[in-house]
Formats: C-alpha cells, sequence, structure tokens
C-alpha cells in the first residue's frame, strides 16, 4: 500500500528553484527585497515629516517619533529576533516579519492621528527587524563560500539603494499622492515578497532547538531597555542639553541595565547572546569597525546636507540629491569587494575601504564657501566607495566565522551594531557642530573662518577620526580566508 500523504502536501521551497545549480543567488534576491525595503523605510519618511506636522498640526519634536519610533525598535529587537531565528527557523522567521511588515505599513497609511502612527511604526519596525536580523544569515548559510562575500556585497547594495532612493521616492510619491502613500506602496511590494520568500527560502539544518523552552525573555527585556535608553539620550541630547538630569539619566539607565543584562547572560543556561561569541576575534572586531564605519557614513550624510543649504545656499531638493554620491559609490563597489573578499580574504579590502572612506572623511574637512561643488561630490562619493569596499567583506568575515547554529543572533548583532553607529554617528556629529558654534560666540570678531565654516571643519574631523580608528584596527586584525561554515548551503534538498 502507497502512503500519498506526502504528495498531497505542499513541499516549500518548491523544487522548481531548489533544483537549479544556481539556487542560492535566487535566495539572495529574495533577501535583497526585504534589505531594500526596510532600508527604504528608514530613509523615506525623512522627507515626509514636514507634510505630517501641517496634516496632523504638530510641531518638529512631536512628528520626529514617527522616525524615532522605527529606529528604537529595529535596534532594541534585532539580537531578540536573531537569537529566535536560531531557535525557530530562519525561513519562517522572515516570512512572518514580510506580513507584519505589510500590516504595519498598510496601518501606517491609514492612521488617523499621529499617536496611531507612531504606534504603528513600532509595529512596522518590529516586521522590519525580523527582516533585518535573518537577511546575512539566510545568506551565509545558504551560499557556498567561494561566492559567499559577493552574494553579501550585493545584500548591502540593497540596502544602499534603499538609503540613497529613500528620499527621491518619498518626494515624487508625496508629490503625486500624498504622503499616505509612502507606506501603501509597500503591501504589494511586500506581498510579491512574502510570496517568493515562501517558495524560495531554504530551510533550516542547524537550529539551536535545545533553546526553545527555556528562551531568554529577561535577558531581551534588560537589553532592550539599555539600548532604547541610549537612543533616547543620544537623540535628545542636542535638543534637551548633554548635561541635563533626563539625558543623564537616560545614560545612567543605560549602564545599568546593561550591567544587569551581562550577569543575566552569565548565568542563564541559553542566553540571548551567548557571551563566548566575543572570543572569536573576527566577530568581535567587525562588529566595532562596522559600527565605527556606519558611525562615518551616517555622521558625513546628515550634516553635509546642512552644508549644502546653509553655506552654498542649495534648495533642500538639491542638497538632497547633492547626497546621493555616497550611497552611490557603496552601492557600485559592494558586489565588487564581495568578490575580491572571496579570492584574497577580508583583510585587504577592508583596510583600503576604510583607507578610502577616511580620506573622503578628510578631503570634507577642507571644504569652505568657495570650494568648488565637483569636489564635495568626489569627496562624498570616495566616502560611499570606502564604505562599499569595506562593508561586505567585514559583515562576510564576522558571518564566517560565527558557528551555524549562532547565525541568527550575530547577523542581528551586526545589523544592531549597524544601527547603533548610525544613531551615535549622527548624534556625535551634531554635537560637536553646535559645540563649536556655540564656543565660537566667545572668541574674536576677527577670528580666520566664521562660526558655520568651523563647524563643519571640526565635526568633519570628528568624523574623521571615527574612521581612523576603524582604519586602525583592520590593520592588525586577523584574516579570514576560509569560514566556519562548510562549502555546500545549508539548505534540505527537496
Amino acid at each position: 500500500m502507497t502512503d500519498n500523504s506526502t504528495e498531497a502536501t505542499p513541499r516549500f521551497p518548491l523544487k522548481f528553484f531548489t533544483s537549479r545549480p544556481n539556487y542560492h543567488w535566487y535566495v539572495v534576491a529574495t533577501v535583497c527585497i526585504g534589505a531594500f525595503m526596510a532600508a527604504l523605510d528608514g530613509s523615506i519618511i525623512t522627507v515626509a515629516l514636514p507634510t505630517i506636522d501641517r496634516e496632523f498640526n504638530v510641531n518638529v519634536s512631536e512628528s520626529a517619533w514617527v522616525a524615532l519610533a522605527y529606529l528604537l525598535t529595529l535596534t532594541a529587537l534585532l539580537a531578540m529576533f536573531g537569537r529566535i531565528a536560531d531557535i525557530v527557523g530562519r525561513r519562517p522567521l522572515y516570512t512572518i516579519g514580510f506580513s507584519i511588515f505589510i500590516i504595519g505599513s498598510a496601518l501606517c497609511g491609514a492612521s488617523p492621528t499621529l499617536s496611531l502612527l507612531i504606534g504603528f511604526r513600532v509595529l512596522q519596525g518590529i516586521g522590519a527587524t525580523m527582516l533585518q536580523a535573518n537577511s546575512v544569515a539566510i545568506v551565509t548559510a545558504a551560499v557556498p563560500q567561494k561566492v559567499r562575500g559577493k552574494a553579501i556585497g550585493i545584500q548591502g547594495s540593497a540596502l544602499a539603494v534603499g538609503l540613497s532612493l529613500g528620499p527621491a521616492i518619498g518626494g515624487l510619491l508625496i508629490g503625486f499622492f500624498g504622503w499616505r502613500s509612502i507606506f501603501y506602496v509597500n503591501v504589494p511590494v511586500g506581498i510579491i515578497g512574502t510570496a517568493l520568500a515562501a517558495m524560495i527560502l531554504p530551510i533550516d539544518l542547524h537550529k539551536d532547538a535545545s533553546a526553545k523552552s527555556n528562551f531568554d525573555f529577561l535577558g531581551a527585556f534588560l537589553l532592550a531597555v539599555s539600548l532604547i535608553a541610549f537612543l533616547l539620550g543620544l537623540n535628545q541630547g542636542n535638543d534637551d542639553g548633554w548635561g541635563s538630569p533626563i539625558i543623564i539619566g537616560y545614560f545612567v539607565a543605560t549602564v545599568l541595565f546593561a550591567v544587569l543584562f551581562y550577569f543575566q547572560e552569565k548565568r542563564h543556561t541559553s542566553p540571548l547572546i551567548d557571551l563566548g561569541l566575543f572570543k572569536i576575534e573576527q566577530l568581535t572586531w567587525g562588529n566595532i569597525t562596522g559600527s565605527l564605519s556606519y558611525g562615518v557614513m551616517y555622521g558625513v550624510l546628515y550634516i553635509v546636507p546642512y552644508f549644502f543649504e546653509d553655506v552654498l545656499h542649495k534648495p533642500s531638493s538639491a542638497s538632497g540629491l547633492l547626497t546621493t554620491p555616497l550611497p552611490i559609490g557603496m552601492m557600485l563597489l559592494a558586489p565588487v569587494a564581495g568578490k575580491i573578499a572571496d579570492k584574497f580574504g577580508s583583510k585587504l579590502p577592508t583596510v583600503t575601504g576604510m583607507g578610502i572612506a577616511t580620506l573622503g572623511t578628510i578631503a570634507l574637512i577642507f571644504v569652505d564657501d568657495k570650494t568648488n561643488l565637483l569636489f564635495i561630490i568626489i569627496a562624498l562619493f570616495f566616502v560611499g566607495v570606502g564604505m562599499g569596499v569595506f562593508t561586505p567583506p567585514n559583515n562576510s568575515s564576522v558571518m564566517g566565522s560565527t558557528p551555524p547554529n549562532r547565525l541568527g543572533v550575530s547577523s542581528g548583532m551586526l545589523n544592531m551594531s549597524r544601527s547603533l553607529g548610525q544613531s551615535v554617528g549622527i548624534a556625535y556629529a551634531f554635537a560637536i557642530f553646535q559645540g563649536v558654534i556655540l564656543i565660537y560666540h566667545f572668541t574674536p570678531k576677527n577670528a580666520p573662518v566664521g562660526p558655520l565654516i568651523a563647524g563643519f571643519k571640526w565635526t568633519f574631523i570628528g568624523v574623521a577620526i571615527f574612521g581612523a580608528v576603524a582604519l586602525f584596527i583592520s590593520l592588525f586584525r586577523g584574516n579570514v580566508e576560509k569560514v566556519a561554515l562548510p562549502e555546500e548551503a545549508h539548505i534540505i534538498e527537496l
């Protein structure tokens, strides 16, 4: 008697995809959709905030929570969802994340009040977190080692495209269809992404099933509170004053909950983040340099538009376009750098990339109101090229040195370090800028340069120091030529 029960059950992923010799590139393409959408939604909101101010009759500090809620959610939950993915599997969590992202997007577009919009941005952020926490891990597990760097580079390019196109796409959508359209457009794209994820993404072979009944909920809570307090302190420090009681309170809470988290992880039998992972040199230094590199990128990316508008007197629409050479440079070089890392290891491209990005930032120190615009564009392009050369090999070295059953949490940590670098870089740049301008109020009137120019110069010096530190670390860290994963992708042959 023949048992046909297996034949009657749908088999996912579909054999149509898994049987192909280039199946792993289908996986990469599917992951790139989620990476693009999550990055796009992080940057597209910036051009919508003035319109949202008018729609709900609120001030800038209130509407800023529409952007901040998404960022806080993303950063606070990345490690948690990375760990959950290691336990239950990356495929189901990624697919569920797409569904939550779609629902959150639709609800954001339909929000009748600012409070509901902020709440639904949290829901949307949860979906985006589930996508981002798993993206690099899925690519690492599914792609053969010989082309893994290239694949991670392509995934990084998708992030860069999302970041760079966000303001431009947002401006067009708002102009033609209103601000709600920037959320509604996610729905059809998300449905396609969810369907592709269900049909294509591989089944995980390396789950940490033993931790399923012993999840570290307290550790997840302590880490989330510490990160949220830290980001709130960074984001509000310039407005409330770095010495104000509330900002000091945020940073005290950051340290307190971080210490409690450390001891919780030491005692828990199945910790959220296995602290033993930090004994892996490439993982530890890769996360540190990755965070510093994004501090450079976002420190430049967020301060340069003010230079275009306040010093060169360009309209805001033009200043947004003039910053695009940076993400374009990253987008163009990321896949190439990944291929170089596949052939020569991670050290050469990480050192070269960080050196180029730092030199591009140093070049910006010398700009003023008489600087040729082309010089600034080239400098920005070099920062982007450096980031494109540095990021994929760095990410590949981190993921390649991670044990297979910890890929999810490692991917979450990598993305968390990126979000922290982004937040620190922005706050750091603006703190220097505002601090220098304040100091100039007490300097002689015949100072060599005005307060604005001085503010920008010292800001770029400060950001370049981030790059120099990352370059120094990259010079003296080891090289990863072969990763801890086997050559074959971790999938089930169907």
